[in-house]
């Protein structure tokens, strides 16, 4: 079995590589950022993101203030708006979407119920809660902007991340992101001729980097050099690539974390197709989250971007040469024995006799049966308990 990964030098033709999208998961994560963000969350490199993001981060202050402190009122000059006194700033501070709605949060108010209200009744509502609030402390976000905004607001112990941060830690793996390094913003499935090509132009359509006022989210991949692990049915190389996504949020909308994995194709839609080894560390934003992100996340991130995948490779050759099933009999006994229902069972078998025209003998078979029925599962929990056992399979043999 011939196992290698291309060397930059030989790149293909504009066509790509050939792959087999039918093994795997299918992963939507990016696929539902892709979709949700407008225009001017869309970047087109990693140093349009790293500045943008830094430059919000030099305009902000983050305090700690008593909650009973902060004055309530309508806003003067919009009396559909709130304004914030704060202490230690003379002018007013005015609210974001999000920070309304962590205040609400943290008074225990309904948001949904307090922005129907007219400004002044809201903000008596939300004075009652502040001077109510048990635990006397907050930490609050500001930034100027020609106006001060109240970006965030949290409890006192909360440790900061910066968007900033993490895209500087993915820059110094994957330098602007558009193809300087190996790692970049991936290429594009063709499905008329099953193909992947890295070589495709970064617009707002293809990009896979964002920022929002709440968050950063980037996915790279390196493919265009595809790692080679065993042979399909017909005889072709299975190839595979080499990617990563990782997101956070400066003010409290969501962890920081990091996915990395082997794929074998993306389609248009930023569907990963054909994943297997599917990794993930998440940090939440508690008192020593900083420190983690220094000590765990960013080094984890370089680690993956600079391993060999030769530990990868092997573990797909074990497990096509694991053969714990030959009979029927066995199959259905080895799959019973795993979790599965004598219905799931059935199908799983049937799944791979449909697409490799075989019955499944390897724990490599059984692994990629199980995650191609997985893929017809229409609701995500029953799909992720289908590819949680796959996994586990995999995970035994590795």
């Amino acid at each position: 079995m011939n196992m290698m990964t291309l060397q930059q030098s030989e790149r293909p033709a504009p066509s790509g590589f050939r792959v087999d999208v039918s093994r795997g998961q299918r992963i939507g994560r990016v696929s539902s950022e892709w979709f949700a963000r407008p225009d001017d969350e869309r970047y087109l490199n990693l140093s349009d993101l790293y500045e943008a993001v830094r430059g919000r981060a030099e305009r902000a202050q983050a305090r700690t203030v008593e909650s009973r402190a902060i004055r309530v009122e309508a806003n003067r000059d919009d009396a559909e708006r709130l304004a914030l006194l704060v202490p230690g700033r003379d002018g007013p501070v005015a609210p974001t979407h999000w920070s309304f709605g962590q205040l609400c949060t943290l008074i225990g108010a309904p948001s949904s119920y307090l922005r129907q209200l007219p400004a002044a009744l809201s903000a008596i509502n939300l004075q009652h809660g502040l001077i109510s609030h048990r635990a006397e402390l907050v930490k609050i976000l500001e930034a100027d902007n020609g106006r001060v905004e109240l970006r965030a607001v949290t409890g006192p112990e909360y440790g900061r991340i910066w968007d900033h941060e993490l895209v500087d830690a993915v820059m110094k793996i994957a330098g602007n992101g558009t193809g300087d390094t190996r790692w970049k913003v991936p290429g594009v499935l063709d499905w008329a001729t099953m193909t992947h090509n890295p070589f495709v132009d970064v617009t707002k359509d293809t990009t896979t980097l964002y920022a929002s006022d709440r968050d950063v989210f980037l996915f790279l991949v390196d493919d265009t050099n595809p790692i080679e692990a065993g042979k399909l049915p017909d005889g072709s190389p299975d190839l595979y690539f080499r990617g990563f996504y990782c997101w956070n949020s400066e003010v409290g909308s969501k962890t920081l974390g990091i996915a990395s994995f082997y794929l074998r194709a993306v389609c248009m839609n930023r569907n990963l197709w054909g994943v297997e080894n599917f990794e993930q560390i998440t940090i939440r934003h508690s008192k020593f989250a900083a420190q983690r992100f220094a000590q765990e996340a960013a080094p984890a991130l370089t680690r993956f971007a600079n391993s060999s995948p030769a530990p990868f490779v092997a573990g797909i050759k074990a497990a096509r040469e694991r053969i714990v099933a030959r009979t029927d009999e066995d199959r259905e006994a080895f799959l019973r024995k795993n979790g599965f229902s004598k219905t799931e069972t059935s199908k799983i078998i049937e799944t791979v006799l449909g697409e490799d025209n075989r019955k499944p003998d390897s724990i490599f078979d059984f692994v990629q049966g199980i995650t191609a029925f997985a893929r017809v599962k229409p609701h995500q929990d029953a799909r992720l308990e289908l590819e949680g056992k796959a996994r586990r399979l995999m995970e035994r043999v590795v």
